[in-house]
This record gives structure tokens, C-alpha cells and sequence, in this order.
């Protein structure tokens, strides 16, 4: 019925909340509130109907109403141009419509105060502004009026607001300060000041080489802060003649890491000849493939690729080869500067492997220019044979055919095989699962034989004079009762081991309980044998065999409840 407003934004830092300064005004330029341009057409205004009063709109030519400026936190409208026989409730009925109201104070002449629960219905009510309002359909000048809204200036509106932008400005500077902490380098740990007992601590972590540092630390503040008198200067030179051993310790450190370094250049040094040796082999093999004798058989595209293949190896081989030759001549620096410390028969052994090291360089140097200069003739070849070979585009063309179908027969084939090497490994998966679940069949099998042994042994024990008694009757009648027909129902009821172990379990536990006892607490006993065990299972299996489990009601009210009872005695009794 109404447009909705555009929120204020809800807070400003560079707000100040100081006394003196003038608030920001919403309604300026640049916060989004105002009206909108004037080349925008007029808005048309419709008419409002309510209960109790129609509103008419006003003219669309004429200019929009005027308000004063809003001010911060505006919840609070002035209401003037009422008719004299509007009462409250008309008037919440009216501006009910904007959102929802907390206060209406209404005067004597035609004006009031309301006061909506948020600011943003503020200006739907603004929006009524200019509207004639006659009460039923009254002519009387009493009933009819030309309604006035506008801002106001209200105490409570500007508390509340101060009070939120309070807030705002609390978590802006939590934000920050936590941000701060955030970014800041943590604090050095404090270093305790000097004493007998420390001293005597820190001697002995100074020669300890995992807490050197930390010790060597603590030392060094001690001296600066002026802790060095006669009375601590011998303890000092002992802690001060420790730090001096770690020299030693220093040295071997660096002497052991400089072997590996070196164990490292040399095995780097290895691996890169092998590599240089791989990419000379690659590129003879490009090389061999350019000649006329192979060359003639392949295909445009296929002789591209190989020329592209072949320089990007080249290119590598050469860098390879450069590298290697800089980490030589490093190594003859190094010796060159090793000679002039050493003896002279040593001297004269260096500058021997100096001098074959050079002669070595020079021969791979020699050996990568005539690689380089087979590289360029191999290019001058191909330019030639790619301008005779001009008349072949159409034999060309029909290998490119033949090699796209057979990549993508290819590639056919790679998909089908994949889906079956899928398929396959599923059915092992699958195949796998079924063992696991076979194995703790059996071992759950294993489990529920002994502990229906330990039942039995303890119904035995309670019930040997009742069992002793109805033994030689139930084996009697058993037999001879229907036999074939209990064969089949076994048969068919009995499907598998786990069930013939569960009614012998169910059966002791029942004949041990002569009252019964429901289906909940049947399977809390079995879930101890056997987590996997349900209840609807338990309760299938007794509801197969009717001659050996009987269910009953007991109790009375609501405690009514269903029991099973052992009852394959009493069919023998009456048989």
C-alpha cells in the first residue's frame, strides 16, 4: 500500500557524540533519503480506503509538502489537519497501516503525536501527507480535513539513537583493538633478574646444547644490566668460559655441514650427467627420425610435432649442458684458489686435474657446437623437403582422416575398457564385503553357542527338580505328535542356525520367568548376545512357532501390557 523507505545507514565512525557539534542530517545529499529528481513524473496517488474514513489524494500537479529536517533516529510524526470528530481510535486504525505503534498522543485541536516501533515507517506515513480525509461518508465540515505529516522532534527518538550509535561505536573499537592485538608481535618472554641459584641453573644449561640459546640469552642481559661485581666475577668466567666451549661444537657443526653440502653438489652434479645424457639420447633419436629414410613416412601434422619436439629438447639439452659446465668451472675456481695455500707437489697434482677438467669442458663444449650445427642442418633439410612435398596435401589429408578415426576408435575402446575394469572392481569390492560379513557370522555363531551354554548350565541349576520332572513327558510327546507336520513347519520356519540358537536362548530365558516377560525386555537380553539383533525380529520368530510361545495380556488399566510365556510344556501335558 505504502513504498518502503530507504534504511539510514546504521552507523557513521566519524560520527561524533560530543555536545556542540551539529548532528548529520539524514536528508542531505548523498544519504539516500531524498525525494526523488524533478525530472522523475509526479507519483499518482490513489484512494485510500479504511472502516471508519476514506482518504482522497491531492492534486498531482501541485509540489509535495513540505517537511522539516529529519531528525536522527526520527520515530515520531506530527499528524496535524485531523477533523474535529476524529477520535484515537480512528486515527490508530488509519496509521496502523504504516507499522506498528507504540504511543498516539493526541491534543485537543486537530493534531497528535504518534510514535512507530521503527524509523522506516516513518516515511510510509510521511507519505499520507497531503491526503483529505473525511470520516463515513459525512459532508459536515467536522468530519472532513486535509491531513499535515511531518517529522518530530521527540526525546526518546534521539535517546534511543545516541544509545545505538554508543553501541556502534563500542563494537568499532573492540573491532579495531582486537585487530590491533591481532597484528601485534608477541612480547618477548621476561628474563629473571640475577641470583646465586640462577646463575647456578643457567651454568648448567649452558652446557646443555638443546637450551644454549635460550641460556646465552639470559647471560648476555645479565652482563649488560651491570650484574658483574667482584663478588660474581669468578662465577661469570666460568659461565662466560662455557659459552667459549661451544666453539668447538660450532666449528664441528659447519665442518659437517659442509661434507653434506658437498655430498649433496656431487650427487646433484651425478644426476644432472645422467640427465644431459638422456637428452643427447632423446635428441638423436629426433634426429635419425628427420632423415629421409623416416621422414618420408610421416604425415604433415606428425612431422610438425616432431620438429616442435625436437628444438624444445634442444633447448633444454643446452641449458642442461650450461648448467653443468658452470657448477665445473666453479669447482675450478675453487681449486685454483686451494693451490696457492697448498704444497707444490699437491699444486702440480691440482693444476693436472685443472687441466683435464678444462680439457673436458672444452670437449662438451665442442660436442654441444656440433649438436647445435646437426640441429640447423636438420632444420635446412626439412625447410627443403617441406618445399617439394607441396603436391601432397591430398595424401596428406586422407592419413589425417585415417589416424582422427582411429584415435577415436581408440578412445572408444579405452572408455568400454574402463567401464569394465570399474565393473570388475566393484564385484571384488562386493566379493570382499560378503567374506568380512560371512567371517563375523561365524564368529557371532561361535559366540551365541557358548553363551547358550552358560544358560543353559544356570537353568539347569534353578530348574533341575522342575526339569527332572517333565523331561521323560516332553520327549514322549514330542515324538509322537504330528511328526511330519513338524518337520515341515520346522522346515519352513527355521531357516537358518541363528534362528534355531535365538529359540533356544528365548526359551531358557522364558522358562526361567514362568510369568512372562514382554518383547522390550526380550531383546535388551539379546542385545547383549548380539548388537545386530531387532526387535520386529525377535518378535517374527516367536510369532512363527505358536505350539512352543504363547502371547497373554496382563495387568489391568494402564498397565496392561503383552508378554510372552513358554507354552511348548503344557501342549505336551494335554497331548
Amino acid at each position: 500500500m505504502f513504498p518502503d523507505s530507504i534504511c539510514v545507514p546504521g552507523f557513521d565512525p566519524s560520527l561524533s557524540m560530543m555536545t556542540g557539534i551539529t548532528q548529520i542530517n539524514p536528508m542531505m545529499a548523498g544519504m539516500g533519503l531524498l525525494p526523488p529528481p524533478p525530472t522523475q513524473l509526479p507519483i499518482v496517488k490513489e484512494i485510500i480506503h479504511c472502516k471508519s474514513c476514506t482518504l482522497f489524494p491531492p492534486n498531482p500537479n501541485l509540489p509535495p509538502p513540505s517537511t522539516r529536517e529529519r531528525p536522527p533516529g526520527c520515530k515520531t510524526v506530527f499528524v496535524g489537519g485531523l477533523p474535529e470528530n476524529a477520535t484515537e481510535e480512528i486515527i490508530q486504525e488509519l496509521f496502523e497501516q504504516c507499522g506498528d505503534i507504540t504511543a498516539i498522543r493526541k491534543s485537543k485541536k486537530n493534531f497528535c503525536h504518534i510514535r512507530f516501533a521503527e524509523e522506516f515507517m516513518v516515511d510510509k506515513a510521511i507519505y499520507l501527507s497531503g491526503y483529505r480525509m473525511r470520516l463515513g461518508s459525512s459532508t459536515d465540515k467536522k468530519d472532513s480535513g486535509r491531513l499535515h505529516v511531518d517529522f518530530a522532534q521527540a526525546r526518546d527518538d534521539f535517546y534511543e539513537w545516541e544509545c545505538k550509535q554508543r553501541m556502534l561505536a563500542r563494537e568499532e573499537r573492540h573491532r579495531r583493538k582486537l585487530e590491533v592485538d591481532k597484528l601485534r608481535p608477541p612480547s618477548p618472554p621476561a628474563i629473571m633478574h640475577y641470583s646465586e641459584h640462577e646463575a647456578t641453573m643457567l651454568a648448567e644449561k649452558l652446557k646443555d646444547d638443546n637450551k644454549f640459546c635460550e641460556a646465552i640469552t639470559v647471560l648476555l642481559t645479565w652482563i649488560e644490566r651491570g650484574e658483574v661485581n667482584r663478588r660474581s666475577a669468578n662465577q661469570f668466567y666460568s659461565m662466560i668460559q662455557s659459552a667459549n666451549s661451544h666453539v668447538r661444537r660450532l666449528m664441528n657443526e659447519k665442518a659437517a655441514d659442509e661434507e653434506i653440502m658437498e655430498q649433496a653438489k656431487e650427487t646433484f652434479k651425478t644426476a644432472l650427467f645422467g640427465i644431459l645424457t638422456q637428452f643427447e639420447q632423446i635428441v638423436a633419436v629426433f634426429n635419425a627420425s628427420t632423415r629421409q629414410k623416416a621422414w618420408d613416412h610421416f604425415s604433415k601434422a606428425q612431422r610438425k610435432n616432431i620438429d616442435i619436439w625436437r628444438k624444445h629438447c634442444e633447448d633444454l639439452r643446452n641449458a642442461q649442458s650450461e648448467q653443468l659446465m658452470g657448477i665445473r668451472r666453479e669447482e675450478e675456481m675453487e681449486m685454483s684458489d686451494d693451490d696457492s695455500s697448498d704444497i707444490p707437489n699437491k699444486k702440480a697434482r691440482l693444476d693436472d686435474s685443472a687441466l683435464a677438467a678444462q680439457a673436458y669442458a672444452l670437449k662438451e663444449e665442442n660436442d654441444s657446437l656440433r649438436w647445435q650445427l646437426d640441429a640447423y642442418r636438420n632444420e635446412v633439410d626439412l625447410l627443403k623437403q617441406e618445399k617439394g612435398h607441396h603436391g601432397r596435401t591430398e595424401e596428406s589429408l586422407t592419413k589425417d582422416q585415417q589416424l582422427q578415426f582411429l584415435q577415436q576408435t581408440m578412445q572408444t575402446m579405452q572408455q568400454q575398457l574402463a567401464a569394465m575394469q570399474e565393473e570388475l572392481n566393484n564385484k571384488k569390492s562386493e566379493l570382499e564385503k560378503a567374506k568380512e560379513e560371512q567371517t563375523h557370522a561365524h564368529a557371532l555363531v561361535s559366540v551365541l553357542k557358548e553363551q547358550l551354554k552358560s544358560a543353559k548350565e544356570v537353568t539347569d541349576v534353578t530348574n533341575q527338580e522342575y526339569l527332572s520332572k517333565e523331561t521323560s513327558t516332553v520327549s514322549v510327546a514330542v515324538y509322537n505328535h504330528d511328526k511330519e507336520k513338524d518337520a515341515e513347519k520346522q522346515r519352513q520356519s527355521l531357516k537358518s542356525e541363528k534362528e534355531a540358537l535365538l529359540i533356544g536362548i528365548i526359551s531358557t530365558f522364558l522358562n526361567v520367568h514362568p510369568f512372562g516377560a514382554n518383547t522390550e525386555y526380550l531383546w535388551s537380553y539379546l542385545q547383549q548376545l548380539d548388537s545386530t539383533i531387532s526387535a520386529n525380529e525377535i518378535e517374527t520368530l516367536l510369532t512363527k512357532l505358536p505350539r512352543m510361545f504363547k502371547q497373554e495380556f496382563t495387568g489391568v488399566g494402564a498397565t496392561l501390557e503383552k508378554r510372552w510365556k513358554f507354552c511348548a510344556f503344557e501342549g505336551i501335558k494335554t497331548t
